[in-house]
């Protein structure tokens, strides 16, 4: 399985974890609160689903609403497919919630890993957040020391583009120190975020954080199913 796939299924475990949704909602919900999958189609949901039904993990249920049905049956076509987590599916989510390994803090699989936090316990977000936030300084080390050696050699667009990046993911490091620093403390988002409003109107400093999906070094993160 390739970690562009791992990390479809696991959204789309979690997503049926919090309702059971036929193929365009599920879909629907995969572009809008995730924005890493933005750009995937129905070809690529439909053997994902599939692959699921056959683990064990979805059912497969016959859509409720009688006049989805009826409309269905007038057009010659089949009713939409609903599809349910098994208790084997939900167990197997929970399972992938509390591995921390390192495909935890890549961008597009740390993404959808934050975009669960809600239902993944403080101990385990806190390795998350943690793992990410050294991978990034990592990353930043190697900007820097690449910087310092090519800045002469290169134009000022392609130089303020290098700027750029590591702008991108300095203004990320800060995103999780603060998120760290809120676990540590017991704090939910919620609250964080209203110290964060709280300090901009008082101060007029922008306070501008990275989203989740943002990816570092550009201004944006990340069927027909019957």
């Amino acid at each position: 399985m390739s970690r562009r796939s791992g990390i479809l299924e696991f959204a789309v475990l979690g997503l049926l974890r919090e309702s059971p949704m036929h193929g365009y909602e599920l879909r629907k919900r995969l572009n809008t609160s995730l924005g890493v999958f933005r750009a995937f189609s129905y070809g690529t949901l439909y053997p994902c689903l599939k692959t699921l039904v056959a683990n064990g993990w979805l059912i497969e249920e016959p859509g409720n609403a009688p006049e989805d049905a009826l409309a269905a049956s007038l057009a010659g076509r089949r009713a939409k497919i609903v599809y349910r987590l098994t208790a084997d599916g939900k167990e197997h989510f929970e399972d992938l919630l509390s591995q921390t390994g390192p495909d935890a803090y890549e961008d597009e699989h740390f993404a959808a890993r934050f975009a669960f936090f809600g239902q993944t316990s403080r101990d385990v977000r806190m390795r998350v957040l943690e793992g990410r936030r050294s991978r990034l300084e990592e990353r930043l080390e190697k900007m820097r020391a690449s910087l310092a050696r090519t800045r002469e050699r290169l134009d000022d667009y392609t130089l303020e583009l290098q700027r750029h990046g590591m702008e991108s993911v300095e203004r990320e490091v800060r995103w999780l120190n603060e998120l760290i620093e809120s676990e540590r403390a017991g704090r939910d988002l919620k609250g964080s975020a209203s110290e964060e409003s709280a300090r901009q109107n008082t101060t007029g400093a922008p306070g501008v954080l990275p989203r989740p999906g943002d990816t570092p070094g550009t201004d944006t993160p990340g069927d027909t199913t019957k």
